[in-house]
């Protein structure tokens, strides 16, 4: 089985053409492939590219626990950046369906690749968000009898944005695994603290769903530049500062979203078999 490995902003991923893998892979062998000691290592796997009638290109999104995720913004750059390696777009736009939705990518000859990554909502029905329908914003949950103030969006998959005076990879990963199972989302969610630099600057520490703590991540800087738009807290145009770089931010008047940022080639090679023989730890987290 050959794989192409990329990362943006140290979120690496692995790409695996269909056509280059006898059938699909199971929730085991995605969880093989990203561990870092019993596989190749990676933040997730993108299966592509898939033919659809709804864009000019569809990818399947899978997070290291081997459950599907709905979108990607670094997955997405990485994809594209795949495609264009590939010479299967060029400077153009194009159109990529994934199970979040159907985005724009396109790739800029200074190596950045820019996704409109589509509308954010705070509509507790489309998040799945439990309780009466509501914009999900300045809510109370509790963690650990602490009281938490935070708000709930999707872009296409589910996240919960706490805002902080101070964050840190240990609040991360202290608080982010009890948040992203708590029975107030349904689907689970990724987790994103976030502190005010300025009216143009956030930070965030990131847990991820599936993937836990996490140096960068596309949709959860969208979601987070979103909520502080929607809290008036920052204007629109917004770098969100993360542990692996920084990714530019456009929030429009109507919540969608545009991001832009680098993508970098790592490796490529071919899988063994015999990796997937193998079982892993109980703790099978990459």
């Amino acid at each position: 089985m050959k794989f192409y490995k990329y990362h943006g902003l140290g979120n690496d991923y692995l790409i695996i053409d269909p056509a280059d893998q006898p059938a699909d892979l199971s929730a085991a062998a995605i969880q093989v492939l990203c561990h870092r000691n019993f596989g190749v290592g990676s933040d997730g796997i993108l299966v592509g590219p898939i033919q659809t009638e709804a864009a000019d290109f569809a990818v399947r999104i899978f997070n290291p626990d081997g459950g599907e995720a709905e979108k990607s913004g670094n997955g997405l750059r990485i994809f594209a950046r795949y495609l264009h390696d590939k010479h299967l777009v060029g400077e153009a736009a194009f159109r990529v369906a994934t199970a979040g939705g159907v985005v724009e990518c396109r790739v800029l000859e200074n190596g950045l690749v820019t996704v409109e990554m589509g509308q954010v909502s705070f509509d507790s029905e489309k998040i799945s968000v439990v309780g009466p329908r509501r914009q999900v914003l300045n809510e109370k949950i509790v963690i650990d009898n602490e009281k938490i103030t935070y708000c709930a969006a999707t872009i296409g998959n589910p996240h919960c944005v706490i805002v902080r005076d101070a964050i840190s990879p240990e609040l991360a990963k202290r608080l982010g695994p009890k948040l992203e199972i708590h029975p107030n989302f349904p689907n689970r969610t990724n987790v994103q603290f976030m502190r005010i630099l300025d009216r143009a600057n956030i930070s965030i520490e990131i847990w991820e769903r599936g993937a836990g703590y996490t140096l960068a991540s596309g949709s959860s800087s969208s979601a987070a530049a979103a909520v502080a738009v929607a809290l008036k807290l920052t204007d629109g145009a917004i770098t969100v500062h993360m542990p692996g770089g920084n990714l530019e931010i456009d929030v429009h008047p109507d919540m969608t979203v545009t991001l832009t940022g680098p993508v970098v080639r790592v490796c490529d090679g071919d899988i063994d078999p015999e990796i997937f023989a193998q079982h892993l730890p109980s703790d099978r987290k990459a």
